[in-house]
């Protein structure tokens, strides 16, 4: 009797053992949590160990079941995933943040006046480097000249990038030093010059022969531009960013800050179309760490619709006679393509104008000949010919586009397309049907890196400035749900990390953010003034 009576005391305990709450790191209470599952579900809580997310579901039943280091209260706040860009210069926005800030500049004349000052601020500086302007902001819409600029600095090189990155005003010190003369001509771009004199004006791929003379940069060089982006990123609610186009030696330099604890920030990167970068990575697997992912290759079909650079089916509405170009010949993109379909990379290129789209569409259906789960993408996808929303879906091509293009672009767009030729651009619904989904990006740093403006944009198609009234083209707009999806899930979708990030979910990593406002229900007017209140990354909080 008293054996069966100790046995039962033993079993009974053992009982209670295995109800005792397990131990986690982090438990976040009180919350309205959009996990961003495929039912798109809230829910209250969740449980973090190691960095992941362990469990979901109520206050009471996450509090029952675990105890935790630290308790989140979320006061009843929306917690979303932490945001993805999908298409983003993340090394070039670090970059561009030590630079001559050009964004907003009124006129030529504010441009060089910022220029002197930032000049007289760095005399440190053996190049002066700025980016930003945007000539269709100003009353002469034209290309401005570098008269100014070769008076000011007759003897220190200037390049000052317009905001889309493919054109650059240089000074003569700048020409002298790469060689560049009146007359002069290369592929896939172009050496402006009037009269058999050099204007400053570089389009496209001449203003790489001014680049490649550029001082090299040091790893302290590195750790300075992206601890502030990172810090920036992290303020919006950005845990996790595809940066399109590095070279190898800088995927090494941030793989190694990120092993060292240097940078925080998870990054998916697109390779730059460069035969180094051919030859050291397409004959292995894509590299992978915690926060770094190597899959991607950028590829450049044409330029951009600002500076008329973007390829054309017909010519510019406003430019007769002119249709922009292809940055190489077609040929060259159907050799990569045919490359990189024997590989696991994923070929990701910038297409702009629906003759650039329809020949890199027609190319990436020819080598992946139907339904597929490669995931190629094409970047931006802004400008397409009714007949061809079709090649999207047909070999699961994957539009990957930015909603403040739109909106920012929508001041002067029909202006270069015409008013027919408008309404297959920045089609983001249409973009949507084809696949059932789509990632969302900004293109930062020639968009503001906010998720709050893609979401304006997007769903209610308008800007900061809450131009236009009704909304722009809005037949093309999102709902709260799909721009939500957009980035968050698909972004990481689009980047194959759709298991690792991008949802509340169990066995996801930890990065989620706390807003003080709720996306998924405030008006139009509030949605500018929402604002991280936290944000985390792998479960340890960064903001």
């Amino acid at each position: 009797m008293m054996r069966l009576l100790i046995v039962a005391i033993i079993f009974s305990l053992s009982n209670l053992s295995c109800k005792s709450p397990n131990t986690v790191d982090t438990i976040v209470l009180n919350g309205v949590v959009y996990t961003v599952s495929e039912k798109f579900e809230t829910v209250q809580a969740f449980a973090i160990k190691d960095g992941k997310i362990i469990a979901t579901g109520t206050d009471a039943a996450i509090t029952s079941n675990y105890t935790a280091k630290e308790i989140i209260d979320a006061k009843g706040q929306a917690v979303y995933p932490g945001f993805i860009d999908a298409h983003a210069h993340f090394l070039g926005y670090g970059q561009s943040l030590f630079m001559v800030d050009l964004f907003g500049a009124a006129s030529w004349e504010e441009v060089v006046e910022r220029v002197k000052r930032f000049a007289k601020e760095h005399p440190e500086e053996k190049w002066v480097k700025g980016r930003g302007w945007d000539q269709n902001k100003w009353a002469d819409k034209s290309y401005p000249t570098n008269e100014k600029l070769n008076e000011a600095f007759p003897t220190i090189p200037v390049i000052l990038t317009r905001v889309d990155g493919h054109a650059a005003v240089v000074n003569q010190k700048a020409f002298d030093i790469a060689a560049i003369h009146g007359g002069q001509t290369l592929a896939g771009g172009e050496i402006e010059t009037r009269n058999g004199k050099l204007t400053g004006v570089l389009i496209d791929n001449a203003v790489d022969l001014v680049t490649s003379k550029m001082p090299g940069s040091t790893v302290n060089d590195y750790v300075k531009w992206l601890s502030k982006a990172e810090k920036n990123c992290f303020k919006v609610g950005l845990t996790t960013v595809a940066d399109c186009g590095l070279m190898y030696s800088d995927v090494q330099t941030i793989d190694g800050l990120q092993k060292e604890g240097k940078l925080n920030m998870r990054l998916y990167v697109m390779l730059s179309d460069d035969t180094a970068n051919y030859q050291r990575y397409l004959n292995k697997e894509p590299y992978k760490s915690d926060r770094m992912f190597v899959k991607g290759i950028k590829v450049y079909a044409d330029g951009a619709l600002g500076s008329r650079g973007a390829c054309l089916l017909e010519p510019y509405a406003d430019k007769k006679g002119w249709s922009g170009f292809l940055l190489k010949d077609k040929t060259y993109f159907d050799s990569i393509a045919k490359v990189i379909s024997k590989t696991a990379y994923q070929m990701c290129t910038h297409a702009i104008g629906d003759s650039a789209n329809r020949e890199i569409l027609k190319i990436y259906n020819r080598a992946l000949n139907g339904a597929n789960d490669k995931r190629w993408r094409i970047e931006h996808a802004q400008v397409i010919n009714p007949a061809d929303f079709g090649m999207f879906g047909k070999s699961n091509i994957i539009p990957s586009v930015q909603p403040t293009h739109a909106t920012s672009d929508m001041y002067w767009a029909a202006e270069r397309l015409g008013l027919r030729r408008i309404k297959g651009g920045y089609a983001f619904k249409q973009l949507l049907h084809q696949n059932g989904w789509i990632p969302l990006g900004t293109d930062f740093p020639v968009e503001d890196i906010s998720p709050f403006k893609t979401f304006l944009a997007a769903v209610f198609r308008k800007d900061a400035k809450g131009f236009p009234e009704g909304g722009f083209q809005v037949e093309n707009a999102l709902t709260r749900e799909e721009t939500i999806k957009g980035m968050t899930i698909w972004a990481a979708r689009a980047c194959f990390l759709e298991n690792e990030v991008g949802s509340i979910e169990t066995g996801k990593k930890a990065d989620f953010i706390v807003l003080n406002k709720d996306l998924m229900k405030i008006g139009e007017n509030d949605v500018l003034n929402t604002k991280v209140v936290m944000t985390y990354i792998g479960g340890k909080r960064v903001l």
